[in-house]
């Protein structure tokens, strides 16, 4: 049988764009030769949207385990090079020292004349590249079903996420300081909007080649960002570029903090120019409303916890727009970043506003009404969850009479919580109408708490049962569907 027979999709559309800009930013690599495949995981709702939905069983696994060329597209995969400040000390030797590039195609857009996005195919746990160091080059498969899980709680919540494509397993036993040893592999693929690191820029100031920032930037304004090719000159174009970095970035950190997710690691080789975040390693979802909460066992000094979260990137942008001194003016690009406090906060207005389920009045309540949030979860005594305190109020005055006659009730009586209360009562619900879904008439939410991803891997390590991972799985897709 001829490799993909079944891929027969017009949706199919191949554009693998990044190989064009030629070899000083990536470098062609050989797959892993893995004992054995067994297909753990397929996102079919992500698959039909790049006409890999009809990939029969075979065909996905020569494309996710083998990694053979799709049609038209690359004919090898490509290791990125990039460099990166991790935990604020930079480091040169970073690379793709685990994943590579695996193909590039388009999306069907989400309605008609829309324009379809690139999108990229990586991996992780796809084995040695020149960049592995020490490294083995292997992904543990609990790593790829806490990925697998991350990347679908967050894209529910309406925070900018790659999506797990792919979890394979692939019968090697690793050996792994911070579990159980001997432990599965796996090998993941995940579909995101671009692989273009902040860490890739830093690359090239290092060895002082701003012909290749250029060159990147108007790559990214070809493929991403169509404003960058609307202004003419070096310094316009970087400043252009900065400008939509910066403001994606702003956005997805405030819908971080909106879903109370700490990604633990916020390197500036896990920042890229489109704004998704992705590589979910240490991450934890907030237990409760906890400034200082820590995801990563290793970030003894909290410099990504919680509530430094928009620090630490605000930092990581200062560091891209290092990279750019060459082609603009460092007073005018501190300017760009200057817009990052104001960008920020009205995106966390946003961000907020969607969770509680209102409308934005467009006045100075709005962030009255969002710090008085904040307050009554911290305040609360004994302490609330943060998911359910979103799961009672979405829809805000709407769902008062739920939330004063659910299971938490007496956590809503207390001084901030009735500022709380006060102060949504000069907002509209937005869309109350999804109160009806079958998700609102239940006591609980969906939350993604450490203890439950554990229980989940639990069931798969000892008697490799992945129902618990397939109803999790479904339940937090009917959660999406309940807050469209």
């Amino acid at each position: 049988m001829a490799p993909f027979s079944s891929l027969t999709s017009p949706a199919y559309r191949p554009d693998p764009l990044y190989r064009t800009l030629g070899a000083d930013y990536a470098d062609p690599v050989e797959p892993a030769d893995f004992p054995q495949a067994i297909i753990r995981f397929r996102n079919v709702r992500a698959s039909a949207s790049v006409g890999l939905d009809g990939l029969s069983d075979a065909d996905w696994i020569a494309a996710f385990a083998r990694f053979e060329p799709l049609p038209g597209n690359q004919p090898q995969p490509l290791a990125m090079r990039y460099h990166g400040h991790q935990f604020g000390v930079y480091n040169p030797q970073l690379g793709d020292g685990r994943g590579f590039l695996y193909a590039q195609l388009r999306e069907a857009p989400p309605e008609e004349g829309a324009p379809m996005r690139l999108l990229d195919l990586a991996t992780k746990g796809t084995g040695r590249t020149p960049w592995s160091r020490s490294g083995d080059g292997r992904l543990t498969l609990k790593g790829g079903v806490r990925e697998v899980l991350a990347a679908a709680m967050l894209e529910a919540q309406g925070v900018p996420t790659s999506r797990a494509f792919s979890l394979i397993e692939t019968g090697e036993a690793l050996e792994r300081n911070d579990e159980p040893s001997p432990t599965r592999s796996a090998v993941l693929t995940r579909l995101s909007h671009s692989h273009i690191r902040y860490g890739t820029f830093q690359r090239h100031a290092y060895f002082q080649r701003p012909d290749l920032i250029r060159r990147l930037i108007d790559h990214v304004g070809a493929v991403y960002d169509p404003a960058i090719l609307t202004v003419d000159g070096d310094g316009p174009r970087a400043l252009t570029f900065l400008t939509g970095v910066m403001q994606r970035a702003a956005v997805t950190t405030a819908r971080w903090m909106a879903a109370g997710f700490v990604h633990g690691v916020l390197n500036t080789d896990n920042m890229n120019i489109t704004g998704e975040s992705f590589d979910y390693g240490p991450y934890r979802f907030l237990p409760y409303n906890d400034p200082n909460f820590v995801a990563a066992y290793f970030d003894q000094n909290g410099l990504y916890r919680f509530g430094r979260q928009p620090q630490a990137v605000l930092w990581s942008l200062k560091q891209l727009a290092g990279c750019l001194t060459d082609l603009a003016d460092e007073a005018d690009l501190a300017e760009v970043l200057n817009g990052y406090a104001v960008t920020y906060r009205e995106a966390l207005c946003d961000a907020m506003f969607a969770r509680l389920g209102i409308r934005r009045r467009g006045d100075e309540r709005d962030p009255a009404l969002v710090n008085a949030a904040f307050q009554a979860l911290g305040e609360a005594d004994p302490a609330l969850r943060w998911e359910p305190f979103f799961f009672d109020w979405f829809a805000g005055v709407a769902s008062e009479a739920r939330a004063m006659g659910g299971v938490r009730a007496g956590l809503y009586t207390g001084p901030s919580f009735q500022a709380f209360r006060s102060a949504l009562q000069g907002f509209e619900p937005d869309r109350p109408e999804r109160l009806s879904h079958a998700i609102f008439q239940t006591e609980e939410p969906q939350e993604l708490l450490i203890e439950e991803i554990e229980a989940i891997w639990s069931a798969i390590a000892q008697s490799d049962d992945w129902t618990p991972l397939s109803r999790k799985l479904d339940a937090i897709a009917l959660t999406a569907e309940a807050r469209l």
